[in-house]
């Protein structure tokens, strides 16, 4: 028996709080007046993790994802060559601020996702929740894996 849309997204919220703030292992979305959703990650910082990304998995836990740093900011373009789950692409700056989101990235897609000018972070979760959870364009991430003197949301 599958989870409703609704009972997966207070899953997310309510175990959110349970987790020490920038825990290792962690990211959390929203801004100073407080989160709007905290995924457990894996963190994707060098060329070969970067470049298997989420490929050849068939299922992505609902409070998992994967958080793509990159040492400056730079164009990324992504694809979803041998990516077998939708995915959502959310695409930061230095300072964290979310400034484009790729929603429901199809699996086997070649078609380049392209993620702008000076991104430094993406964070990759399961297609749907970015919309579902109220992410947009203007908040802000933070997790103990970004260089926190650049946050415009810093870990405590």
């Amino acid at each position: 028996m599958g989870s409703s849309p609704s009972a997966l997204i207070a899953l997310i919220l309510s175990t959110a709080p349970a987790w020490a703030d920038c825990a290792p292992g962690r990211v959390e979305l929203g801004g100073p007046a407080g989160s709007v959703a905290a995924f457990g990650i894996e963190i994707a910082d060098t060329p070969a993790l970067r470049e298997m990304g989420l490929m050849n998995r068939d299922a992505l836990p609902a409070g998992a994802g994967m958080l793509f740093v990159y040492d400056r900011p730079g164009h990324p373009r992504f694809w979803m060559k041998n990516t077998l789950i939708p995915l959502d692409m959310i695409f930061a700056d230095a300072a964290g601020r979310i400034t484009r989101i790729r929603h429901d990235a199809q699996p086997l897609d070649l078609t380049p996702v392209d993620g702008g000018e000076g991104v430094v972070y993406v964070l990759e979760i399961n297609g749907g929740l970015a919309a579902r959870l109220g992410i947009a364009p203007g908040l802000a991430m933070r997790a103990a894996a970004m260089q926190q003197d650049l946050l415009a949301w810093p870990c405590p």
